[in-house]
């Protein structure tokens, strides 16, 4: 059935002299390295085509990625095929004029929360979008093309969305992507420099979340971070939403919640969930967002709804605490 539907895709891309590639808001590695990966692979393999990855954002830690092209006319998108990658629901994607293009494609790795797309290859056991692209470039490596760019986009991907390969859902074929795109070539060494490399002011930040840090009665550990303490430490919203890592290695604590103030006219605080065992994607689907099993994203409005959500988790953790064995 993948093979079939990847079959079709490939014959789309040959069958449009222009392509328009999506992602989605609040950009990550994973989604920025999948469209710029899947571009270079393009352009390599069919020159003569037009290929276009218009976005307005670019989280700054990935600036290194490289510039997104300029915005053209409506007509372009109109007479274009739209492929949308690593975007679960069409309400995040974050260039809404998808919607013109003439036909879709999705390609994503998250639970499925709509069926949008003409043609839709979705994969919910991959560790990254990224993967699916290599596995995409390796099932057809007699018809297409790549270069080490293209393989340092999406081993960029792969790296951030699986934690270095550590995360649920990394396979023997994970590695066997990632490793044919090492030996297409990666520069390991400069990635993991601009990817992990922390200035010292960021570093006081994070002693200062684990004094601030809280736990749950049954093993939720949290952070809230508002707008004076993003002040205070000259956080950009991306690095403070990245503090959710600081908060994985907590003996008894198998959920994890970062909750960052935006400071935006909705009064929205962004809300980084994540797990360890438990599934906590219903949580996250509850309160305006959605993702993996155990990596998620949701919006909350106020402090009371933060605090009901840390309540909605607690007690699933407890629930799972009380009914399995072996969780450490």
């Amino acid at each position: 059935m993948n093979r079939e539907i990847k079959l079709a895709i490939l014959n789309k891309i040959e069958e449009y002299d222009r392509i328009m590639l999506f992602r989605h808001v609040r950009n990550d590695g994973d989604c920025v390295g999948a469209t710029k990966g899947l571009k270079r692979i393009i352009q390599l393999t069919w020159p003569e085509k037009e290929v276009y990855l218009i976005d307005g954002e670019i989280a700054r830690y990935l600036e290194f990625m490289g510039p997104e092209d300029e915005e053209v006319s409506d007509e372009i998108y109109k007479s274009a095929l739209g492929i949308v990658l690593d975007t679960a629901s069409e309400a995040r994607i974050s260039n809404k004029k998808y919607a013109l293009c003439k036909e879709l494609v999705k390609i994503d790795h998250h639970i499925p929360l709509e069926n949008y797309g003409d043609y839709r290859w979705v994969e919910e056991e991959r560790s990254s979008c990224c993967e699916m692209v290599v596995d995409f470039y390796r099932t057809f490596a007699d018809r297409l093309k790549i270069d080490k760019e293209a393989a340092q986009h999406l081993y960029t991907g792969m790296v951030t969305d699986s934690g270095r390969f550590k995360y649920d859902g990394v396979t023997g074929e994970t590695l066997r992507n990632a490793a044919a795109l090492l030996d297409v070539g990666v520069d390991t060494d400069m990635l993991f420099a601009r990817l992990y490399l922390e200035a010292f002011e960021y570093l006081k930040f994070k002693a200062h979340i684990y004094n601030k840090m809280e736990v749950t009665p049954n093993g939720v550990a949290y952070i809230f971070v508002d707008k004076a303490m993003q002040e205070q430490f000259s956080l950009t919203l991306e690095q403070a939403s990245a503090i959710i890592g600081t908060l994985d290695a907590i003996r008894g604590c198998i959920s994890w919640a970062a909750f960052i103030e935006t400071g935006d006219e909705a009064g929205s605080i962004r809300v980084r969930l994540r797990s360890r065992f438990v599934h906590i994607n219903s949580i996250a689907e509850k309160y305006h967002g959605g993702g993996h099993a155990c990596a998620s994203g949701a919006t909350v409005y106020s402090q009371e709804e933060m605090m009901a959500l840390l309540a909605d988790t607690d007690a699933l953790v407890k629930e799972y605490k009380e009914t399995h064995e072996g969780w450490l």
